[in-house]
């Protein structure tokens, strides 16, 4: 009688260690999921250092040249 009654507290006790395994795992799915997820919005609303160095130097070119051309303006007027 003591076996079983033993043999049934080793049962449940496995079963509920299996349960909260499970859903455990579940939720690492889950926030897994949702990081991946995070990760695509945020790489679309910001922009990549790369991507504001070229920026910057498209931007920085266009005032030499622009500086150039006062520099001109300014020879043309003394």
């Amino acid at each position: 009688m003591e076996m079983m009654f033993w043999n049934g507290v080793l049962t449940f006790a496995f079963a509920m260690s299996g349960f909260y395994i499970k859903s455990q795992a579940a939720e690492i799915s889950r926030l897994s999921i949702l990081l991946n997820r995070t990760r695509e919005e945020v790489a679309k609303e910001y922009v990549t250092k790369v991507e504001v160095h070229a920026d910057i130097n498209r931007i920085m070119n266009r005032l030499e040249v622009l500086d150039a051309k006062l520099d001109r303006l300014m020879e043309k007027h003394t």
